[in-house]
């Protein structure tokens, strides 16, 4: 019997677990603690509830927790883990550690839909969406756990593609049964589903970032299909209803491109879009992919649009490059091989039973 796992659920849906198993409600409460405060592995840790409940709960349920399969890491301290899905398949998440802070690069999906021209990630497909059990073992489940200062949902797949399970991680993770952390410490990236986008802006409080990548309709629509769907001024149109003004922010992720998306005016393009949005713009140099003939824009023109930019009153920097050793920087996650692996070995085994 599949047993269900605890690690992943809301406050409510742990009363519903005590309900279920003849235990009272506070209970639920003592395995929030135990699994989003003092992050048990074992049901049998919970040293609170009875000898005789953890054991008819450990019969139905498991924490769910489970450590990476492999890890990379970087000449610069990057380290890229790899874990399994419980379908099988494996996503990838990016540790970054700095001076003054340590940041997880989270998935929400095994490949992605989207299919960015730019992006390895998309290169490899769609899978399956990851549960809220999924996104946060890998938060958990790092050996740097508890150094973590920030999460990024920058990792695989398209966060607002997958929007309820992302929404149940972040109520989890940011409210006061939960891990209680701030929302201004997590931020969610997408390239633009409107529809994702509004429900996170609604029940969520932390931070937002657009990827944007070309301000002109035919040039991002060549670099992001959903463009069709969900133009950038649509895009704009619901960020402009919400308010950035104070703690919580707005981001636009910028990848550079040579001679495609460097030019003059292409910065005096992005100053009109963005004008009145109080917001950053974040540059991101383009690291190469197979089969894409795209190149990184240098470093002049990278400067170029950060002082432009800047000097027409936006808030910008060019973000530094960690992991490309490793293929952990930005745009070259995938796992297309694992996923491929695993499925022939599967395949394998079935044909020889």
């Amino acid at each position: 019997m599949t047993k269900e796992t605890l690690l992943g659920k809301t406050l409510e849906q742990l009363k519903d677990v005590a309900s279920v198993n003849g235990m009272p409600a506070f209970t639920a409460k003592q395995m929030a603690d135990w699994l989003y405060v003092k992050k048990v592995t074992e049901i049998s840790q919970m040293t609170n509830l009875s000898i005789a409940k953890r054991s008819e709960l450990a019969l139905k349920y498991e924490v769910g927790r489970k450590l990476p399969v492999e890890t990379a890491e970087s000449q610069d301290g990057t380290k890229k883990y790899l874990f399994e899905t419980s379908d099988g398949h494996f996503i990838e998440s990016v540790f970054i550690p700095e001076e003054d802070r340590a940041t997880l690069c989270v998935s929400s999906q095994v490949g992605c839909k989207m299919n960015c021209l730019f992006c390895q990630t998309g290169k490899q497909g769609f899978s399956e969406n990851l549960s809220a059990n999924e996104i946060l073992n890998q938060v958990f489940s790092i050996p740097e756990s508890d150094q973590l200062t920030n999460l990024v949902f920058m990792g695989m797949g398209e966060p607002f593609d997958n929007t309820l399970e992302v929404l149940q991680a972040l109520e989890i993770l940011t409210a006061p049964w939960g891990y209680a952390w701030s929302p201004r410490r997590i931020t969610v990236s997408t390239i633009g589903l409107i529809p994702g986008m509004k429900q996170f802006l609604e029940h969520s409080q932390c931070h937002l970032a657009v990827s944007l990548h070309s301000p002109f309709d035919k040039e991002r629509l060549e670099l992001m299909p959903a463009q069709k769907a969900y133009p950038i001024e649509k895009i704009l149109e619901v960020v402009k209803q919400h308010d950035f003004r104070h703690q919580r922010r707005v981001s636009f992720e910028y990848i550079v491109f040579d001679r495609l998306n460097d030019s003059m005016r292409h910065a005096r393009e992005l100053v009109r879009l963005l004008r009145g949005i109080p917001c950053r713009v974040n540059l991101i140099r383009f690291h190469a992919i197979p089969n894409v003939a795209l190149k990184g824009a240098n470093n002049e023109r990278m400067v170029f649009l950060r002082d432009y930019l800047t000097e027409n009153s936006i808030t910008c920097t060019i973000r530094r490059s960690r992991g490309e050793d490793i293929l952990a920087a930005c745009g070259m996650l995938s796992s297309a091989k694992k996923n491929t692996d695993s499925s022939e070995q599967q395949s394998f085994e079935a044909d020889n039973k």
